[in-house]
Formats: structure tokens, sequence, C-alpha cells
């Protein structure tokens, strides 16, 4: 019975998604209606800083839960099974290091900070399975499932699925329709009520590649030092856009609300201008602190309208299927008082790519208590610009080039493209270009220490 309500809902929300998509004709925001946002609206984190913290951080940490979206594989860097799995320093994973981070604050703090984990029908299994090994840590974890929506075939707007079952082909039928659902999911799981019934009135929410997303004391104290009538419900966490983040949403005013406009959303014409790091100087982190008795009246009252993301795909077979999608961030409008934090960019530290798994692994980065931060030994706070080329995509080929990870204290820039290993105790510095040619080789020698060189060609040093 239990399968069946779920599926009831889950066809319930598709079903007032897909009329929405139906109904919506052209673009969801009118280019010429789109303002800056006014001053006040997002405030410097270092003015929320200087407001300092009560001698009482345990009566605000107990009225917190911490979310973070569990519902990606870690396909995308050649590996099986959820992300949140994959090592990222130290042979701990994304959701060791996470552990450790809530599981640190309710120690020194003495507070009940829970974990929800939100999981798709992707992650859930193998999550659950792990999560026996944090039995006897000072944590306790929830999780909850994100709802499986039907792909659509792109001609004829109907389900491909042939059944509700999820094996043989009719596994590519059904997808989970972006961190957007949270909101219903969460409502819907029973698990929204229980927070609040145990006194919890904010979710700090968070993807859980993004190594720089931990709770920030003072953001939080912030939240909880609004007066009552002035309730803040949405934080957005924002930071400086830098050319490597042009795609990322931003939040514009729009018919007197914030609103984050994605990429996604933008007229073809205006893509360049989205894009341009002058207009739009913040981009959306993704980390978000929302109350959740207002997630609970507007999931009631129905009202949370989201921008519909629709998301092409082709499958294996060929066949063109779209699948409807929605963004946690979107809800902002919806929320009473929402406001925007400029914070700094070490709160936004994403591991999507080998490239930057070779920045959290090296030394510009320390770990404390499951936290990463930026070496005090680097100069400068700016992380280098990496780029490495297809050999290095998948997580086991990546590792197994290198026989430790260089030091990267000094440098600027690094890119490396083709079959190139490098031996042990290399240093890079300033800006590092390493070019192998096709069916050629690099080996950097153990010990090397590269300073602003272009590398190119078949270098083989050998050792005579």
């Amino acid at each position: 019975m239990v399968e069946h309500e779920i599926s009831r809902k889950d066809f319930d929300g598709f079903k007032k998604l897909f009329h929405r998509f139906l109904q919506v004709k052209g673009p969801s925001v009118e280019w010429a209606k789109i303002n800056r946002p006014p001053e006040d609206s997002i405030q410097p984190y270092e003015k929320i800083r200087t407001k300092g913290l009560p001698d009482n951080i345990a009566a605000s940490l107990n009225k917190l839960a911490v979310v973070k979206l569990n519902g990606g594989l870690g396909t995308s860097m050649g590996c099986k099974g959820p992300k949140s799995l994959i090592s990222v320093r130290n042979e701990n994973t994304f959701l060791d290091l996470t552990v450790q981070q809530i599981e640190h604050l309710n120690k020194t703090f003495n507070a009940d900070v829970p974990l929800v984990l939100m999981n798709s029908f992707n992650t859930d299994e193998d999550t659950k399975k792990i999560l026996q090994k944090y039995k006897h840590h000072r944590v306790n974890i929830h999780t909850f499932n994100q709802s499986r929506y039907p792909r659509i075939n792109r001609e004829s707007l109907l389900p491909i699925a042939k059944n509700m079952g999820m094996s043989g082909d009719n596994a590519e039928a059904w997808y989970p329709p972006g961190h957007g659902d949270i909101y219903a999911s969460f409502y819907n799981s029973g698990l929204l009520d229980k927070l609040i019934a145990e006194g919890k009135e904010y979710i700090f929410v968070s993807n859980i590649d993004n190594l720089g997303a931990t709770v920030d004391l003072f953001i939080l104290h912030h939240l909880m030092s609004q007066p009552a009538d002035k309730r803040c419900e949405f934080i957005m966490e924002v930071t400086d856009k830098t050319r490597a983040d042009v795609k990322g949403g931003t939040l514009i005013q729009y018919e007197d609300h914030l609103r984050l406009l994605e990429i996604a959303q933008v007229p073809k014409a205006h893509v360049d201008e989205f894009k341009s790091v002058t207009k739009f100087k913040i981009f959306n982190t993704n980390n978000l602190w929302i109350s959740l008795p207002a997630i609970k009246r507007l999931q009631e009252k129905n009202t949370m309208d989201l921008e519909i993301i629709v998301n092409p795909k082709t499958l294996d077979g060929g066949l063109n299927v779209i699948q409807l999608e929605t963004a946690v961030g979107a809800a902002i409008k919806s929320f009473n008082h929402a406001m925007g934090v400029n914070v700094p960019r070490s709160r936004f530290l994403p591991v999507k790519t080998s490239s930057d798994l070779l920045l959290v692994m090296s030394n510009l980065y320390s770990l404390d208590a499951g936290s990463l931060t930026m070496s005090k030994k680097r100069e400068f706070p700016t992380t280098p610009h990496v780029k490495l080329g297809s050999s290095f995509t998948k997580v086991q080929e990546f590792l197994a080039r290198f026989e430790n990870i260089p030091d990267m204290l000094e440098l600027d820039h690094l890119t490396v493209s083709g079959d190139v290993t490098f031996g042990k105790n290399v240093s890079l510095k300033g800006t590092v270009i390493i070019i192998a040619n096709h069916g050629d080789r690099i080996d950097i020698p153990a010990g090397a220490m590269l300073e602003n060189k272009i590398v190119s060609g078949n270098l083989r040093i050998l050792d005579h």
C-alpha cells in the first residue's frame, strides 16, 4: 500500500507540473522587466558577520536541520552509484565529510543538528546501506526520496513507460525531477512535520558535492535574530561571478520580487548579456536557508509556482525525450522577506569534474573536522584554474595518472591534455601547460618543478 500511495502522490505532482507545462507559452520572463536587485536585498556577508554571535549558539543550532541534495550519480566522473560515495580526500567520501562536519558542530556546542539526505530512486538503496556505518556518530540521519516522474516522448508528449516497473528497458522511462522537487517530496514524506514537531525552524540546504557548504553560524544567527513580524523565510547565498561561472543562475528583481534567473530561461538573443560579468555580478551557490513553517504553509496552499525547466535528452536507443524539472532556488519569490547574502567564494567549492577533484585533494586545502579550508600558505585567496583533458575524466584513470598529488600552492593555471602522467612530489607554479600530441606520451618525472612552463611533444624523461 505504501508504494501505491507514493506513486499516487508522484503522479499528482507530475500532473500539476505537466499541466503547467502545457499552459505556459513563451518565455517565463520578459527581458524588459528584469531589474538588478535593490541594494538592501543582497547583504554583504561581512555586514552579517559584524553582528557577532550570541552566547547561546546551541539554542539556534537546535532549531536547524541540514539537508543535502543527494539524488545524483557519479556517472559524469566515471563512477557507479551515488556521487556522494566518491572518495574526495584521505579516503573520505562527500558523505563522510558531511557527517564529520555536523558531528563536530553537535559535539562542540552540545547541540542536536540532524542531517537529512534527499535521495532519488537512483541513490536511495546504496545510500541507506552505507548509513549503517554512522550508527555510533553523534548525528541523527534521516532520508526521504525525491519524486519519480515519467519521461515524455518529445514528439507525442506521451510517457514512454510501459508500466510502473523500474527494470529493463523501463528503467530509462523515469527520472527525478530536479531539486525543486524538495518542497513537495519533503512535505509528502512526513519528515517536514516531524522536524517542526521537534522544534526545528530552518533547514540549510546545499548540494552534497559542494564542499564549501558548511553550517555558517553568522547566517544562522542573522535568521534567528529577526523580529517576529519580519522573519526572513529564505536566504540564498550568492557569490561574485568569475569567468568560470558565467552559466550560474543569478538573482534579479522582477515584478517586486526577488527571483532566480537560470540560463535555461534566458531568450537566445540575451544569453551573452546574461553571461556578462558586469550586468549580473553574482550567481547562486545553491546554499539556501529556508523556513520550515513557510514551506508547510506554501505546500498546503499550493502557491509555490516554480518555473519549469525543460531538459531535452536523447536515450541510448536514439529516442528524444523531455524531462520537466524545477530548481530549489526558484522558490525564492514565494517566501516572505527573502534576501541574498553575498558570501566569500570559499563557500562554493563544488566537485563536478576531476579538475575540481585535483584541487580539493591537493595541498591547497587543509582538512579539519570535515571542513576544507584554503591553506594559510597560499599567498592569494583565489583558486587556480585547472583544466584536465579527457584522459583524466574518469576518477579511476585520473588517480592512475598521479603517483601523488603535486604541490600546487603557487599554481595559477594548469592545462593538461593527452597521455600525461605525474611522478611523485612534482611541484607546479605559475602557469603550466602540458600537451602530449596524439600517440605520444609525456611522463613528468618524480621531483620535477615546473614554473611557467609549456611542455609539449613526446617528452619522456628517462633515468639513464
